[in-house]
């Protein structure tokens, strides 16, 4: 097994000690069902694939990056009636993150860029309770948002969960965990959801945590039947290149400057 250099766990403390490493990027996953037919660990393996080919696209430029390795958990509280949806309330999320990120700037990494695969993980709140708190500066990247544009244009179904972008990846990236049936096809459910009896919440203009035993059949929120490999790699490749761009100017960003990240006032 050949070492990557961006990857931390397959790094050894002789490797570690001799480099500087500007950017750290911090992967969030969750553990969760998705329809029938992907595995629980499908924000996990996204956030993997999405991290590996950014930071090896970001280290070819230049950039001076560190992935670590992908937390596997994250807030399950509206699929509590799901077994093994294993939970991390957003209070314990804060706290973890807080730790870790505290560990980052002691050992000199101070631009740290949360990789979000979990809709979830609402992380906003908790880079504005940490400004000013902790030595770092940080950065959110929910990748399927950051590549919505791409999934409008490439997708024929709108996508919530385990729906069709999700499968595409899945096809593309990890195959051999999609529950297939004898004749190839996937072995999942239609993914439609219920209407709440309330016109505001379903126009969108009031919200509610939603209950997903309530919503769905099996989890499963959007058609996953029009899914393609070749969906999933375009989505996968536009959500990797647009974090290594970012990495690579992160990377060579100047964080002394007190008005970073924004441009010096004339």
């Amino acid at each position: 097994m050949t070492v990557r250099p961006w990857r931390l766990a397959e790094l050894n403390y002789g490797i570690v000690q001799q480099q500087r490493f500007e950017v750290a990027v911090l992967p969030m996953g969750a553990t969760e069902p998705h329809n029938l037919h992907l595995p629980y660990g499908t924000d996990i393996f996204e956030a993997e694939t999405i991290g590996e080919l950014a930071c090896a696209a970001a280290h070819r430029q230049g950039a001076a990056v560190v992935m670590l390795p992908t937390i596997p958990f994250g807030t399950e509280t509206n699929l509590r009636e799901f077994p093994l949806a294993i939970n991390l309330n957003p209070s314990t999320l804060l706290l973890v993150l807080r730790d870790m990120i505290e560990s980052l700037v002691r050992g000199g990494v101070r631009k740290i860029v949360i990789l979000n695969s979990h809709g979830g993980n609402d992380f906003k709140p908790v880079l504005r309770e940490l400004y000013g708190q902790v030595d770092g500066h940080l950065f959110l990247y929910n990748w399927y948002q950051a590549v919505a544009d791409v999934a409008r244009d490439l997708l024929e179904h709108p996508d919530d969960h385990a729906g069709e972008m999700e499968t595409s990846i899945a096809l593309a990236y990890f195959e051999s965990l999609v529950a297939k049936h004898a004749d190839g096809s996937l072995a999942a459910d239609q993914g439609r959801v219920q209407a709440n009896q309330f016109e505001a919440i379903n126009r969108g203009w009031v919200s509610i945590s939603r209950p997903w035993h309530l919503l769905t059949t099996n989890s499963g929120a959007g058609n996953p039947h029009r899914a393609t490999a070749d969906k999933g790699r375009t989505i996968v490749a536009a959500a990797a290149e647009r974090l290594a761009g970012f990495l690579v100017e992160l990377s060579r960003a100047d964080a002394t400057d007190p008005r970073f990240p924004y441009h010096q006032g004339s």
